[in-house]
């Protein structure tokens, strides 16, 4: 007999190709009406009563932070500056917890303290491009400030309450318009370069390079609806600082929890979302 040669071992199978990766969704925005910023505002008062001791742990930091300015300000102003850029570095942080909060609520989550300090963790890369960004805008707008202060006190930098003096004396009028229109363009570009762009990041994971010109295309498309929130937004802080800022318990909270909702409305949800 003839023996039988043993079957050969069959050949391994390839492995199934890798699924191509998702393809990007296009940005779609939507047109704005000027009674959305109310909207805006009364679904933030109205997320801060849903999750009212997530507000309050990041109103005791807002309110917190306004402190420390003070305080410097009396005490250091050359140190303000400096503090401030802090602060840029530390804000959109604390408001990305807002955000996330109004997010889960949206999506009928329970919110949770813990998982809005650290929703930014994935999200770290393009955050740090925000925040460079910011951080050079601010610096930016801090050499035009000492070039407007040289240009109107030639004997030398004015100490706090020279300062003070100079804001409200008749005599200085031409430096206070200066000083206004110089600090109102830096105050315009970073409104709106970071309008809808921190908290798209944290809901599309965008690159801040994407997220940045969509802020910018909102404010464009939107002038007259943003500048209305711009203004809103500076009065409603500007009205907190009173009483040592402790407005800001309040206003902190509710105005993180409205630029959820302004995002919201100013960009469409993608596909997956809206499902």
């Amino acid at each position: 007999m003839t023996a039988t040669p043993p079957n050969p071992a069959p050949e391994p199978a390839a492995d199934p190709p890798a699924p191509p990766p998702p393809a990007a969704q296009p940005v779609t925005l939507q047109r704005l009406r000027l009674a959305d910023p109310l909207r805006w505002l009364l679904k933030g008062l109205q997320d801060m009563r849903a999750a009212p001791g997530i507000a309050s742990f990041y109103g005791m930091c807002f309110w917190g932070m306004a402190l420390v300015l003070g305080w410097v300000f009396r005490t250091r102003a050359e140190y303000v500056m400096s503090l401030v850029s802090g602060c840029l570095l530390l804000g959109p942080f604390l408001a990305m917890g807002l955000y996330d909060t109004s997010r889960r609520l949206e999506a009928g989550l329970a919110p949770g303290l813990g998982e809005s300090l650290t929703c930014w963790d994935r999200r770290l890369g393009s955050m740090g491009m925000l925040v460079l960004l910011l951080v050079v805008l601010e610096l930016l707008w801090g050499r035009a400030s000492l070039v407007v202060f040289a240009v109107f006190f030639d004997t030398g930098m004015p100490s706090t309450s020279g300062v003070l003096q100079a804001l409200f004396s008749p005599q200085n009028w031409g430096f206070v318009a200066v000083y206004t229109a110089v600090g109102g363009v830096f105050a315009g570009l970073v409104f709106a370069s970071c309008v809808v762009s921190i908290p798209m990041i944290l809901d599309r994971d965008t690159d801040a390079l994407t997220a940045g010109i969509t802020s910018l295309r909102v404010v464009l498309d939107n002038q007259a609806v943003m500048l209305l929130w711009g203004a809103l937004i500076t009065a409603i802080v500007a009205l907190s600082l009173w009483f040592w800022g402790a407005g800001l318990l309040v206003a902190g909270p509710v105005l993180g929890h409205a630029s959820w909702h302004a995002y919201r409305a100013a960009v469409s949800p993608t596909r997956s979302a809206a499902a």
